[in-house]
């Protein structure tokens, strides 16, 4: 599925790069958690948490850094209970602020995360990589 995720995007997906980041988010808990929704013991998609921490949001922050739903089951509210969850692990998890990223252009993804309570904020994500 994370293949798929990064077709959707248009980003090239790098196989080893992912597994060995996911096998290091499930041997510690402190890098956040992922979840597998399943249908008929099918998988149907799939949550990423990661934490972090922020002085701007007043301590510990946390980050959907994935969420992804195969196309066949878009539509059905799988992707806002997969919100729901992530909003729950981070209460759970004493977490101040949940953030995501989404493309400007993604405007279904962007009215999801608006009816879940998200706010846009008029900045860049900016990366650089090290």
């Amino acid at each position: 599925m994370m293949r798929s995720f990064y077709a959707d995007l248009g980003e090239p997906f790098e196989e080893v790069r992912a597994e060995r980041a996911l096998r290091a988010l499930l041997a510690d808990p402190s890098y956040g958690a992922a979840w597998v929704f399943r249908e008929d013991g099918r998988a149907i998609g799939y949550l990423v948490v990661t934490h972090g921490y922020s002085l701007e949001f007043g301590g510990r922050d946390a980050f959907v850094d994935e969420v992804y739903v195969v196309p066949e089951m878009r539509g059905r509210g799988l992707g806002a209970r997969a919100l729901v969850l992530a909003e729950e692990h981070c209460r759970h998890q004493r977490i101040a602020a949940l953030r995501l990223e989404v493309h400007h252009e993604n405007r279904r993804a962007l009215a999801l995360y608006e009816r879940n309570g998200f706010e846009a904020h008029d900045r860049y994500l900016m990366t650089k990589w090290l």
